[in-house]
């Protein structure tokens, strides 16, 4: 999500002993720009990190999709107190910082960029529904693009195949709940 997690995950992924499947989201060269630091680091493989504390409702993203939920957090913090959870890593993922989020929360939506059916969130979904089901107050809401293949047309693809225009009507949706 960020340029200096993807140079300690780098790091960390080249560290690692085991086989390392290291993804990198093209569109975050081009929109997102911060200062990493020179020297050597590792960002442990796993560990997800807290974009944005909040008390009323979890969202829990990686990639681009972090961005969505920090922008949509910080439009409706007059209103909602969101958490954002960024995992960084998808396998795996930090179990922990989901499990100590929800029991604050109570509240859960899953976002990535990724189509929603088959994805990640799905995964994420099973978890909290078979460990943390009784910390929920509302359903876990999963918000992902459409089950089609990419639009050709960018206009397309941000205005009707990405999620970005649906996150802030589920967020409304699942606090009355």
């Amino acid at each position: 999500s960020f340029p200096d997690d993807a140079k300690g995950l780098l790091n960390a992924s080249i560290d690692d002993p085991n086989p390392v499947l290291f993804f990198e989201h093209k569109a975050l060269y081009r929109s997102i720009k911060s200062d990493v630091p020179d020297n050597l680091y590792n960002i442990e493989i796993g560990k997800g990190k807290i974009r944005k504390a909040g008390k009323d409702l979890t969202i829990i993203s990686y990639g681009l999709a972090v961005h969505w939920a920090i922008e949509n957090a910080m439009k409706l913090k007059n209103e909602i107190d969101i958490e954002v959870i960024d995992l960084l890593t998808i396998q795996p993922y930090d179990k922990e910082i989901i499990s100590k989020s929800i029991k604050k929360t109570n509240r859960v939506i899953i976002l990535h960029e990724a189509n929603l059916t088959g994805g990640v969130g799905a995964e994420i979904s099973a978890f909290i529904n078979e460990l943390l089901f009784e910390h929920l107050d509302a359903p876990v809401m999963r918000i992902a693009s459409l089950d089609t293949p990419v639009p050709f047309s960018s206009n397309l693809e941000k205005e009707i195949y990405f999620p970005i225009n649906r996150i802030e009507e589920k967020i409304k949706t699942i606090i009355k709940y």
